[in-house]
């Protein structure tokens, strides 16, 4: 280390002398002592070694003053009392965007969750007959009802849920899957690790493109747990391509005696087929075709809270959580109460369509769409007429969430165009709104997708703008 450098970390403030000036400010309102002092060590650590490092050896670039650094610490502490989970606008027009948190929670939802997580409840508790019950009872029943299931289970996601299936059925045993559904999700997750991970034994069968009943025949031996099926639910393979129809596996599981699991993924309750979309299987389809289980998502195209959901087989079920995995993978209370009032709405699955948001803005007309963006686009010429070029533009939406990835969804889009900014700059403002305000970019326009915008959330885009562009 060289004398200039011996010599900046010479100037570094004593942590009683941050603590000094800090206390004068009223710090210990906002945090203990002890909290503050671990702060201020790190924060002079931190300093310390970018500089003994050579990342920053000037006092030109780093403040070593005592109050600036008082005042870092200060603000870093008072960022603590700031909730940093927020509730945003999404406006990009992906529907189940993973990254916003996927499906909103119906209000009824919303409801439950406050009713039960007030007080105490009887989550493993049989009101009937006063003794301990199983949490998952809760909402087995309406599972059962909606997928024709003999019984259900369910965990905090689907990767744990093919996790607990893979390991119950499969452990040291091989798992039979077409190379055509090795998939892998967003962060990073691939089924040949997650098989890894449940101590099964992945063995590939067929190509990428095409995978035959002959291929899943020639693979099974003494040693096969399992049959598995993934649905390709965030990619499709086009062209030249063949694959086992789920009919033929089943037969074949029943011939040779082995169990068939189809991970369904984004997993759907209704047929969308109705609403001019494209196929995606059903789970109550995927049963009735005699699969053994099926995993699917709680907050994809359920339109519920983020869970796993195991359906099938009782023998196979009750097997699955006898599992120990399965107490470390258990959902809590609160997401027990927002699926029950979830699946509620599926009793009639009209009333799912209008209550449920994530599958209200899938199937929503796009004349509907046109005139939620109208009734923006007159709001915003009322109150930012002179600063922003305004416009209604046809576009479209997509899922997202690993769900339904060829579907085209049209839309309608509110373009601006500031007078006094880039589209860049406006888009980084809107997402340091206190309610941010998640947009679209495109050729130095900032797009605001109507299909993922609610009408209770038009007096956010309003204040919004009006914050962005007059400060």
């Amino acid at each position: 280390m060289d004398e200039k450098t011996k010599k900046i970390l010479k100037e570094l403030p004593k942590i009683d002398e941050l603590l000094l000036l800090l206390e004068k400010q009223n710090i210990y309102s906002l945090a203990p002592r002890t909290l503050v002092k671990e702060i201020c060590r790190n924060i002079v650590q931190e300093l310390r070694e970018n500089i003994a490092n050579g990342k920053k050896d000037t006092r030109a670039e780093i403040s070593l003053d005592v109050q600036d650094i008082a005042g870092e610490i200060y603000r870093k502490i008072k960022d603590l009392h700031n909730y940093h989970l927020r509730r945003v606008v999404n406006a990009t027009g992906v529907i189940l965007h993973t990254n916003l948190g996927r499906a909103p929670l119906c209000p009824e939802a919303l409801q439950r969750i406050n009713e039960v997580g007030r007080g105490y409840s009887n989550l493993e508790f049989d009101l009937s007959k006063g003794v301990r019950g199983q949490r998952y009872d809760h909402v087995s029943h309406l599972l059962c009802a909606l997928t024709g299931a003999e019984d259900a289970l369910i965990v905090n996601n689907n990767a744990a849920a093919v996790l607990l299936v893979i390991n119950t059925l499969a452990e040291g045993k091989e798992a039979i899957v077409s190379r055509g559904e090795l998939i892998e999700i967003g962060g990073e997750f691939r089924i040949p690790e997650v098989m890894n991970k449940s101590a099964a034994l992945l063995h590939e069968v067929g190509t990428t493109n095409r995978t035959r009943l002959k291929d899943y025949e020639k693979a099974i031996n003494r040693e096969t747990g399992l049959i598995m099926k993934v649905h390709t639910s965030n990619y499709r393979i086009v062209g030249f391509t063949e694959e086992a129809e789920i009919e033929a596996l089943v037969a074949l599981g029943k011939k040779k005696r082995v169990p068939v699991m189809n991970d369904l993924g984004s997993g759907c309750l209704i047929n969308l087929e109705n609403y001019g979309m494209e196929h995606e299987p059903t789970v109550r389809e995927v049963l009735r075709a005699g699969v053994d289980v099926v995993t699917f998502s709680g907050d994809k195209l359920l339109g519920g809270p983020q869970a796993g959901v195991i359906v099938g087989r009782k023998k196979i079920l009750t097997k699955i959580k006898r599992n120990p995995l399965n107490r470390a993978l258990r959902i809590d209370k609160f997401t027990l109460a927002a699926l029950e009032a979830t699946l509620m709405h599926y009793l009639n699955s009209a009333n799912a369509v209008k209550k449920l948001r994530a599958l209200n803005a899938l199937t929503e007309t796009v004349a509907e769409v046109k005139k939620r963006a109208r009734k923006l686009l007159s709001k915003l010429r009322k109150e930012n007429c002179a600063e922003l070029e305004l416009c209604l533009l046809d576009g479209f939406s997509t899922a997202g969430g690993g769900s339904l990835p060829t579907q085209k969804i049209p839309t309608v889009l509110v373009g601006l165009k500031s007078k006094k900014m880039s589209a860049r700059r406006m888009e980084e403002k809107l997402r340091a709104l206190e309610v941010p305000i998640i947009v679209r970019v495109d050729k130095d326009e900032v797009l605001l997708d109507l299909r993922t915008i609610s009408e209770d959330e038009f007096l956010f885009i309003v204040e919004g703008l009006r914050q962005v562009l007059f400060g």
